[in-house]
């Protein structure tokens, strides 16, 4: 007998016995996140994208080591997930800001302009694209997707998206310098930011020197890749890179 598409479970694991299902998008509310992580993890999920804001930091960690423990791949958290077009989505992102596939890929800190800049480039299409979330801690990093795309043989051009707070930019420059043979082009959300004010997500914060948009900005450019000022002027600089390669 087959399960309908409305189907209620009582748990995690005899959804997974029944369905067979190996994604799950976490919308619980903060206090209540971990043990939806953990639970997930437990009956072999392999990917929990957690879209839930305001999970407290200590939460975040442990549910993020646990699940690193059982196999469990962590998106977020406070992230809008990911979506390869024309394959799946999930998360938040609307499947219609580009809906074509293509041959860009995406990395991004921040929900809204990951939309931005798939409206902006979407007559050129994604492999995919990630929302990793702008907690000061998070399960899957810029990092990780720079050398996922680095293997994606259907990504010829990577977009990254930070913003002020954290090191997370410096260090994925300095994989990008070492590791990376596609061209990547970034943008850093944040440049008029006050010093000491947390704007927008829990991670975006400037102390003192450190966090910076232009420290981020000057770190990615000394690895290669070019910087838009603003979302607009990234997409052009992907369009332009992108000429340049196809003559």
């Amino acid at each position: 007998m087959g399960t309908a598409p409305w189907s209620v479970f009582g748990t995690v694991r005899e959804a997974v016995d029944v369905t067979g299902a190996d994604v799950t998008v976490v919308f619980v509310p903060p206090p209540f996140a971990k043990a939806a992580v953990i639970e997930a993890a437990d009956a072999g999920i392999g990917l929990a994208v957690v879209i839930t804001e305001g999970i407290p930091v200590h939460d975040a960690v442990i549910f993020q080591a646990y699940a690193a423990t059982r196999g469990t791949r962590v998106i977020g958290p406070n992230c809008p997930g990911l979506i390869s077009p024309g394959q799946a989505n999930a998360g938040i992102i609307p499947a219609d800001i580009a809906a074509k596939p293509g041959r860009l890929g995406l990395v991004s800190k921040s929900g809204t302009l990951t939309y931005q800049l798939m409206y902006e480039l979407r007559e050129l299409g994604f492999s995919s694209a990630v929302g990793i979330g702008g907690d000061p801690v998070v399960g899957t990093t810029h990092i990780d997707c720079l050398a996922a795309f680095e293997m994606d043989p259907d990504t010829e051009l990577i977009v990254l998206i930070g913003e002020i707070g954290g090191d997370a930019e410096e260090r994925a420059a300095a994989y990008i310098a070492d590791h990376i043979t596609k061209p990547v082009i970034g943008y850093i959300a944040g440049f008029t930011a006050p010093e000491g004010k947390t704007m927008g997500h829990a991670g975006a914060i400037v102390s003192g020197s450190s966090g910076t948009a232009d420290a981020k900005k000057q770190a990615l450019e000394a690895a290669g890749v070019r910087v838009g000022a603003t979302p607009t002027e990234t997409s052009r600089l992907v369009l332009a890179r992108l000429a340049e390669a196809h003559g």
